[in-house]
């Protein structure tokens, strides 16, 4: 598949040269063309025809192909279209994303961004596995946009290997559970490894997952490509002068792809306002300065366009190129007339921009946005028709990165204005990725102009892109940025509209106001709970920043939440599990082992009490981690109180591994104290898990509420996987509050959040278990521990003396010890290993375990596992050299038809 319908195909030369091929559709080469980057993980690039990144389009080609695909969706979906969110993926995907929402008509839509927007709360993130620049970020200007359960459809520009959606699917599909998905690109060029990976994929999360593209096929990709590409790129840059490409070769642009079948009529606008093409206009009419080889400027009838081809500069050579005659001049305004001051000048359009409508879909475009775009789209393509010089043969709608639907909508408006004159209007726009240029018919990117970002991008300043201007002969280009990136970078003499200048006698910018999401209302978040309304503690001992949810039944049989949990279906944390209700043999044990180590946990207490009044600070705001750390918390406030007389104040929070801290909780404490103050406290670390996820959701909340000064160090009573500084112990022992669940935690369940009883404003909810006061221990755990506060005083303040000046630096052996442990016993998921004597406890009460690791002469520290083991039937296998006195290991790959070691099904 070497030609196109027409011509040269413009992935030849790299076919020619690697052996990369594209094998499916026979529309591909009209969709596709290939060209190289510097990539350590692909070295080649897909280059879209019809996408309006890279190859000069022309607007309702671009349009029209998403439009299309949209409608398709339409009808796949049904009566289910009204509920659906379109999701485009940046930067390359975000007017086609756009365009299909528009297909749908009734969906709003919502791009990922690299643009942290201070004040908006990240809704969430992934990866993108293949790309340079790889973090994505989910900024809805209502957070309830991805909370729904109705259809999500996800938009790239091609579906390669697949990652970077099941990237996406498997964060918010944690975050917000729905039963079906939609794939939309325009090419779908997966490996039929891959493509079975989706659909495993599919059935582990229980949804449905449903593709609708353009064109499939594959690429067929020979062994050492990788290296023979990077050597081919720096055989290229080498001979043209450096990596650093500024303007691309002189003269020659990529030859624009042939007509698609049926294209020729000029496109019309439909009933509901969508202008679609009759078909995908393709070449354009040749103009009398159309782009031609200026080495020897044969048949150049424009002497303009033939000066400014004869400037560019080689591929490579950046910084060189011969400026414009009269430079790049100041900017000027334009309000309704066609206004230059002189052939370089470059001049500002004002558009006239609907006040509060949104530029793009990153915060949230609805379908009432985009009727207001509509009827304001004719009056803004007019201000700019009229700015532009006299009879135009060939201008350029130029977007901004992640910014293409609007420009492209507003080339769409001047191309339809323009249907009845000899105007070729044509969209593109500018990218950070970095791809190499070289000069000739059969590759996909001719020329390149670099410049740098002009948007003070959040991960630093960086050099930009513009394909396939240089030389196109373009006699007007028609820049488009939102304010954001109106700057004087923008503006500076090696800038963008410089570099244009130096190509086109014509420049225009136009700037769009970028939109900014309306601060929401202080939301009255109520005051912390207490108990005994809530909770079986003394109001003074801890205000739990939680809802009350005891109304609610949210508790499933262990065996169907461990299938849902571990399928995918649902997050752990949506439901609880039924209360253990202890044996009198078990609670026999759970008075023995308290009763033996009382000195040891009350000396741990005071060990890290002094360590945070020392290190953090003299008055902290104790904040435990509920539930396990509540208990601790009291402790803490309690030695504090009794040891140097402060009362402190202490409050419980929820944090929800994979989802993060509770943020209203958050933000009630910064309202109420100095964050700086504010001390995590947690039981133990197992793998430390928690404390990863508190520091990622500590620097996510900073970054989208601008508040700063959250420590997210979490203080703990022991820390057997070294995984923090601040610590009373770092043994491994029976903490008898982990024996039981909430008969010593104040009556309290384990933490929920689930998005129809947790609103965006709510605090995470919990139950209180009245109706278990008769067991509860709670308060006697935390009297037994406090009574032996005198004894151990002088011990433990004198060891936390001694921490104070030694090296306490995190090794993380535990993490490490258990990534072994998954792969030696063939679980491959760290979730499913639960290292440390508080953790196998955890496993044994609320999982479906499969084994228990036990170190060799570990001792009475594990009766109660011992008995909880026996109790369930679950082997306990004595293990040398254990970095911990006990693993717990859930059972893997859970489903009612498991089974254990013993070969039977898991039943209990």
């Amino acid at each position: 598949m070497n030609e196109g319908k027409r011509g040269v195909w413009s992935g030849s030369w790299v076919t020619e040269r690697l052996g990369v091929e594209l094998a499916g559709d026979e529309s591909l080469p009209e969709l596709l063309g290939l060209a190289l980057r510097r990539n350590p993980k692909r070295a080649h690039l897909l280059v879209s025809n019809v996408l309006g990144k890279h190859v000069p389009q022309s607007p309702s080609v671009v349009y029209g192909h998403g439009v299309a695909l949209g409608r398709r969706v339409r009808e796949l979906l049904g009566s289910s279209a009204s509920s659906a969110v379109v999701l485009g993926y940046a930067e390359t995907a975000t007017g086609l994303g756009h365009s299909v929402a528009d297909g749908l008509a009734v969906a709003p839509y919502l791009h990922s961004t690299r643009r942290p927007v201070a004040g908006t709360a990240t809704a969430g993130g992934f990866e993108e596995s293949h790309s340079h620049a790889t973090s994505h970020l989910l900024l809805p200007e209502d957070p309830a946009l991805l909370a729904g359960g109705g259809p999500l459809v996800l938009v790239d520009d091609e579906f390669s290997t697949g990652n970077t959606v099941l990237n996406t699917v498997r964060d918010l599909h944690a975050r917000y559970p729905r039963e079906r998905y939609v794939v939309v690109a325009l090419v779908d060029m997966r490996s039929g490894a891959d493509a079975g990976r989706l659909e495993s994929f599919s059935r582990s999360i229980g949804a449905r997952i449903d593709l609708v593209t353009a064109a499939s096929g594959t690429v067929r990709l020979p062994d050492g490509v990788l290296e023979r590409g990077a050597a081919l790129v720096a055989e290229q840059e080498g001979a043209t002068g450096g990596a650093s490409a500024a303007a691309g070769a002189p003269g020659l642009v990529a030859r624009f792809p042939a007509p698609l079948q049926g294209a020729a009529a000029p496109a019309h606008r439909e009933a509901d306002g969508t202008t679609v093409p009759s078909g995908a206009r393709g070449t354009a009419r040749p103009a009398t300065n159309g782009p031609q080889p200026t080495t020897a400027l044969q048949g150049a009838s424009d002497p303009a366009a033939s000066e400014a081809d004869a400037g560019a500069d080689p591929v490579g050579a950046r910084g060189t190129a011969r400026s414009a005659t009269n430079g790049p001049q100041p900017t000027t305004t334009v309000e309704g007339s066609a206004v230059t001051t002189g052939a370089r000048a470059v001049t500002r359009v004002e558009l006239g921009w609907p006040d509060r409508l949104p530029d793009g879909g990153r915060h949230g475009f609805t379908p009432a946005h985009r009727a207001r775009l509509e009827h304001a789209l004719p009056g803004m393509a007019a201000r700019l028709a009229e700015a532009l010089p006299d009879n135009p043969h060939r201008v350029l709608v130029l977007g901004f990165e992640e910014l293409m639907y609007t420009p492209l909508r507003l080339a769409g408006e001047l191309e339809r204005a323009a249907a009845a004159t000899d105007a070729d209007i044509r969209f593109s726009t500018t990218t950070r990725s970095p791809v190499l240029a070289v000069d000739d018919p059969g590759y996909a990117i001719r020329t390149r102009l670099t410049f740098p970002a002009h948007d003070d991008p959040a991960d630093g300043p960086g050099d930009r892109y513009a394909y396939n201007v240089a030389g196109a002969g373009f006699d007007a280009v028609v820049a488009v940025v939102d304010s954001a990136a109106d700057t004087p970078a923008l503006h500076a003499p090696d800038g963008l509209l410089s570099r244009l200048a130096e190509h086109t006698p014509h420049v225009l910018l136009a700037v769009v106001p970028s939109y900014v999401p309306a601060e929401r209302p202080a939301t009255m978040l109520p005051e912390p709970l207490r108990g005994p309304a809530f909770s079986s503690y003394a109001p003074e001992e801890v205000g739990w920043l939680l809802q009350d949810l005891s109304d609610v039944t949210l508790e499933a049989p262990t065996e169907e939440r461990e299938e849902a949990i571990q399928s995918g279906g649902a997050h752990y944390a949506e439901s609880l599990p039924v209360e253990y209700q202890p044996s009198e043999q078990y609670q026999r044990l759970f008075h023995t082992a308290l009763d033996e180590s009382a000195d040891r946990l009350a000396h741990a207490v005071g060990v890290v009490t002094e360590t945070v009044l020392a290190e953090r600070s003299p008055r902290p705001v104790l904040v435990s981690l509920a539930r396990a750390g509540t208990p601790v918390g009291i402790l803490m406030r309690r030695w504090a109180q009794h040891r140097h007389q402060l009362e402190l104040p202490h409050y419980a929070v929820s944090i929800v591994r994979g989802r993060g801290i509770d943020a209203n909780a958050l933000r009630w404490l910064a309202a109420h104290h100095d964050p700086r103050d504010v001390v995590f406290v947690d039981g133990w670390t197992g793998k430390g898990a928690i404390t990863r996820e508190l520091a990622q959701a500590i620097e996510e909340f900073e970054k989208a509420e601008g508040v700063t000064g959250f420590d997210p160090e979490i203080a703990v009573l022991a820390d057997p996987g070294s995984c923090v500084r601040t610590y009373g112990t770092r043994d491994d022992y029976l903490i008898p509050s982990a024996c039981l669940n909430s008969t010593v935690s104040g009556l309290i369940s384990r933490t929920v959040l689930r998005a129809d009883l947790v609103g965006p404003d709510d605090f995470h909810g919990a139950k209180f278990y009245r109706e278990l006061a008769g067991a509860d221990l709670s308060v006697a755990f935390l009297d037994a521990v406090s009574a032996r506060f005198p004894q151990v005083a002088d011990a433990a303040c004198a060891q936390a003396k001694e921490l104070l000046s030694a090296d306490r630096t995190p090794t993380w052996e535990g993490w490490a010890a258990v990534e072994r442990i998954s792969e030696e016993y063939g679980i491959h998921d760290v979730n499913l290993v639960k290292p440390g004597v508080g953790e196998t406890t955890r496993v044994l009460l609320r999982r479906v375990p499969w084994k228990v690791l036990a170190r060799a002469g570990a001792g009475r520290d594990l009766d109660h596992v011992r008995l909880l083991a026996e109790q369930r039937g679950v082997p306990v296998e004595e293990v040398d050299e254990l970095p911990y006195t006990c693993v717990g290991l859930i059972h893997p790959r859970y489903t009612r038809g498991a089974t254990g070691v013993d070969g039977k099904a898991v039943t209990r």
